[in-house]
């Protein structure tokens, strides 16, 4: 009987014991699912907001025109694709501007056509400005790619050296401000 009553005491103790291990293996269970919960609630609030600033990035998106064909190219026609392009730049309209072929520059691979591309903001109080500034476009027409590939445009504001492409460079207005506002500060300090 004692060995009975032992034996009921160790099955009930490893019951006891089981129950127990059940229970700290519910509760584990519930910690980790809590935490597990908590860690993919932060995932994806952050991966939402890597998409909301993605998404914010590209409303600004860089806005661009279908330019011609190398061999349907001539200078009216390149002046024209010009005022298409810039027509899609985000400016104020109180800015004029006025474009003027340069020249031609023939080299061994390509031929490049310059324009010159004057701006300013003229007013009722003065209606010519104190001071422009310019805007240089090259369109590069290949001669030993296909003719029908479009041409290679490029800018290059005054006063700097970067060269710009115009599916790769969104225009800032600023920069045509930033031209005047130096060449009004410069005239200024110079007498005559």
């Amino acid at each position: 009987m004692a060995r009975q009553a032992s034996a009921q005491n160790t099955q009930m103790a490893k019951r006891s014991a089981q129950r127990s291990i059940q229970f700290e293996d519910e509760a584990a269970e519930k910690i980790a699912s809590g935490i597990v919960g908590v860690a993919v609630s932060y995932s994806v609030n952050y991966f939402q907001s890597i998409e909301d600033s993605f998404l914010k990035e590209q409303s600004y998106y860089i806005k661009d025109i279908q330019w011609m064909a190398c061999e349907d190219f001539t200078v009216e026609r390149g002046l024209q694709q010009l005022e298409e392009y810039v027509s899609t730049w985000e400016m104020h309209d109180s800015w004029l501007h006025c474009t003027d072929f340069l020249h031609e520059e023939d080299q061994k691979y390509y031929k490049r056509y310059h324009y010159k591309m004057k701006w300013s903001i003229p007013t009722r109080r003065k209606p010519i400005p104190r001071a422009t500034a310019s805007v240089y476009f090259i369109i590069q027409i290949s001669k030993i790619r296909p003719a029908t590939l479009p041409i290679e445009v490029f800018f290059i504001l005054e006063s700097n050296r970067m060269e710009y492409r115009p599916r790769e460079t969104r225009f800032r207005e600023k920069w045509l401000k930033d031209i005047i506002e130096s060449k009004i500060f410069l005239m200024k300090n110079i007498t005559f």
